[in-house]
């Protein structure tokens, strides 16, 4: 079985880059179940029903979200009627939405999972190794053999430290937040894949996907501004992983990176 995950998709660009392409790359690549990371997909911050629902039927099975999930208030309502939309499961019990789901398929149920890092994040949440730990045992419990999870982080090192907690015990573990795509990509020792960071699907001229003027202005400053994000052509980042559905580890895993030409944009 062949997953691709998408990173953050960072505002307009991002999407409609995205929403444009998706079918492509999922023929191209034989892709057989895709997971997408949307909550900067609104105008950089949050993701609406509106798009989530583009998403969606432009290919998307499951959408993660991370610390953004609630920037856009209309997402609220959805969260609790659309189970293949997540936020992270480490927010404390009586949290609107879900953090994992189960889909069926050719190859039998997989289930995505999202968490959120502790280390320099906001707001700061329950402990997403033990939640997530508590989580694979559950769905192991039920059968399900493929598990992919969405770890929203800031540190590489608590990104790669999650990795080798579920070593063996899920099918893959890929980082989120930095927007920046690490070139780390293996299987762990007991066969789980893993990626510290997707990366971005956003505007290549950018500072993580914001304007360039704007946030170097504010380096050099010290002042507050607003930071739009940036136009121009879009990079697509993210993990394509082979999986087993018979053991649910990884056999086989790559980063995907494409910048789009001007033909691909329009």
């Amino acid at each position: 079985m062949r997953i691709l995950f998408l990173g953050d998709i960072v505002g307009e660009p991002g999407r409609k880059a995205v929403i444009s392409q998706l079918a492509n790359i999922k023929r191209k690549h034989s892709i057989d179940f895709s997971i997408v990371n949307g909550e900067n997909a609104a105008g950089g911050r949050g993701i609406t029903p509106k798009i989530a629902k583009e998403l969606f039927a432009a290919g998307a099975q499951v959408i993660t979200t991370g610390d953004h999930v609630w920037d856009q208030r209309e997402l609220l309502d959805y969260l609790s009627t659309e189970p293949k939309i997540l936020r992270p499961i480490n927010y404390p019990s009586g949290t609107p939405g879900n953090g994992s789901v189960v889909l069926n398929s050719e190859f039998g149920k997989i289930a995505v999972i999202n968490a959120q890092g502790r280390t320099f994040m906001n707001p700061p949440l329950e402990n997403p190794f033990t939640d997530v730990e508590e989580e694979v045992k559950r769905l192991a419990d039920e059968g399900v053999k493929i598990i992919f999870l969405d770890f929203h982080a800031e540190t590489t090192s608590e990104s790669i430290a999650m990795g080798f907690h579920l070593d063996g015990n899920v099918s893959a573990v890929v980082g989120t937040h930095t927007h920046v795509q690490t070139a780390d990509e293996r299987i762990l020792p007991e066969g789980t894949a893993h990626l510290t960071d997707a990366g971005m699907c956003g505007p290549e001229i950018s500072v993580l996907g914001r304007n360039v003027e704007s946030v170097v202005w504010r380096f050099k400053t010290g002042l507050p501004t607003r930071f739009p994000v940036a136009k121009g052509p879009v990079r697509l980042c993210g993990m394509i992983v082979d999986i087993d559905p018979e053991t649910g580890r990884a056999k086989h895993v790559e980063r995907f990176n494409q910048l789009l030409t001007p033909s691909e944009m329009s």
